[in-house]
C-alpha cells in the first residue's frame, strides 16, 4: 500500500509540472512572438515618423 502512494503522488506531481512547463512555454511563445505585438509595434514607429515629420515642419515654419 505504501507503494501505491508513493506512485500516485509521483504521477500527480509529474502531471503538474508537466502542465506548469507547458503553459508557462505557451504564455512565453505568446507574449513574445504575438503577431499582434509585432504588429503594434509598426503602427508606433509609423506614428513616430509622422510626429517627427510635424515636428520638422512645425519648427521649420517657426524658424522662418
Amino acid at each position: 500500500m505504501f507503494t501505491n502512494i508513493n506512485n500516485t503522488n509521483i504521477i500527480r506531481n509529474y502531471v503538474i509540472l508537466a502542465a506548469t512547463v507547458m503553459l508557462t512555454s505557451v504564455a512565453l511563445t505568446d507574449t513574445f512572438l504575438s503577431p499582434t505585438r509585432s504588429g503594434q509595434q509598426e503602427r508606433l514607429n509609423s506614428y513616430g515618423q509622422v510626429a517627427k515629420a510635424g515636428f520638422v515642419a512645425y519648427s521649420q515654419k517657426i524658424g522662418r
